[in-house]
């Protein structure tokens, strides 16, 4: 609709319609094609996922529950992905394991491991959107993938990752979950 049809719908006037098409369009939200309107903006993955990392880098949310959402994740994505991975994932996952197995005296490049770890199964589940979740709370686990990594945690969560990577490689979805 036009702005002064937008006014009229809302009971504003034109000078607030326009205020906020102009706040919109500088959030991304819509843009204005000459000659057709207004139209919602395609946003894609890159942008909803920096969103989803600003809001949770804020501290409105605190680690618990970041870390509940990120458990439902995991489990779910790792059985889905034993049901759909590819062998092209499947060797990228040994490659991330075995990479961290190497780096894990260097925590800040195995707390990166760990994560690419999920992102890569977050991927082999052949759907955009696990992953888009998996990176809107990676930002906020990095901290906590740190501190776990320099407490000595790296032996325990290398024997996870590798008990779901077979799993994961067996087609064994509950045993994925599971691991």
């Amino acid at each position: 609709p036009s702005e002064r049809e937008l006014g009229e719908q809302f009971g504003v006037s034109r000078t607030v319609v326009r205020e906020a098409v102009r706040a919109l369009v500088a959030k991304g939200v819509i843009e204005v094609r000459s000659g057709s309107g207004l139209r919602v903006a395609a946003v894609d993955a890159a942008a909803v996922s920096e969103s989803m990392s600003l809001y949770l880098r804020g501290g409105t949310l605190d680690f618990e529950k970041v870390h509940e959402v990120r458990a439902l994740l995991e489990v779910h994505i790792a059985g889905v992905a034993a049901e759909r991975a590819t062998d092209a994932d499947l060797a990228r996952l040994r490659e991330v394991h075995e990479r961290m197995e190497r780096e894990r005296a260097d925590v800040d490049a195995a707390a990166r491991d760990d994560l690419e770890f999920h992102r890569v199964i977050a991927g082999a589940t052949q759907n955009d959107l696990y992953l888009l979740l998996m990176d809107s709370i990676g930002a906020a686990l990095i901290d906590i993938c740190r501190e776990n990594l320099g407490s000595g945690s790296a032996p325990m969560t290398l024997s996870q990752h590798e008990r779901v990577l077979d799993r994961v490689a067996a087609g064994d979805a509950d045993g994925a979950r599971e691991a």
